[in-house]
């Protein structure tokens, strides 16, 4: 059974969605989550591979569309969402993960939640957008050995070589300015009408500094969560 969130509180995480641009560090502090917790994280992203894998009616209308040119609609999402929250392994609590991305969405979860002793609670992780592009674009990483390095904030000791194997380090082909703005107006597009939605459920929205140790970020969120549980159920 998931450990409570305090144990002198007795609270249970429940459905949690961590918001926040692209780069503010969402899926380290979802891992912690989980691990602490022993919550799952739902994945849009897993569940659409999952049911394509498997061939099942979902899936084989997703390749449909998708081997189109098309997106998968939001009904057909929700729907995949939908059979995951009745596995067992969520009855405590799990991290949203990249759902949900649209307003509609959102508006279908809380529909769906309904009857569920705790609601979606959203935690937006909030980094300045020029402190975002230096993480994104000046990161790093080793072939060999995985150590991921920023040319800004923890560069190697010889540029572009890594510190444990001399190998030359490389950059991922989407960690580009370009791509870091057109992926900041896609969040500003879709994303951003989903924290305002939060936002307006008073008791189930907090923002919190992401621009912080890592360790301290995840305090705030843990303590945000306490607060955000402790006003929903009272």
């Amino acid at each position: 059974m998931p450990k409570p969130l305090f144990n002198s509180s007795g609270l249970l995480p429940g459905p949690v969605l961590l918001l926040g641009a692209p780069g503010v560090g969402k899926g380290t502090q979802a891992k912690r989550l989980m691990d602490e917790f022993s919550i799952p994280q739902i994945s849009t992203g897993d569940l659409l591979r999952e049911h394509r894998k498997n061939q099942t009616p979902l899936g084989m209308l997703a390749d449909d569309l998708m081997s189109k040119g098309q997106l998968v609609p939001d009904d057909m999402v929700n729907q995949m969402v939908a059979t995951r929250l009745t596995e067992p392994d969520t009855k405590h609590g799990y991290i949203l993960d990249g759902f949900p991305r649209t307003l509609n969405q959102a508006e279908w979860l809380d529909h769906q939640l309904i009857g569920h002793p705790l609601p979606v609670v959203a935690v937006n992780i909030v980094v300045p957008e020029r402190d975002l592009l230096e993480r994104i674009t000046g990161r790093l990483s080793c072939p060999v050995c995985g150590t991921i390095y920023n040319i800004y904030s923890e560069p190697p000791k010889r540029p572009g070589i890594c510190d444990r194997e001399g190998a030359k380090l490389i950059q991922r082909t989407d960690d580009t300015e370009p791509v870091f703005h057109e992926r900041m107006k896609a969040f500003q597009s879709k994303t951003a009408a989903v924290i305002e939605y939060y936002r307006s459920h008073g008791g189930r929205f907090a923002e919190i500094n992401g621009n912080l140790p890592v360790d301290e970020v995840t305090q705030s969120i843990r303590a945000t969560l306490f607060r955000l549980r402790h006003h929903a159920e009272s």
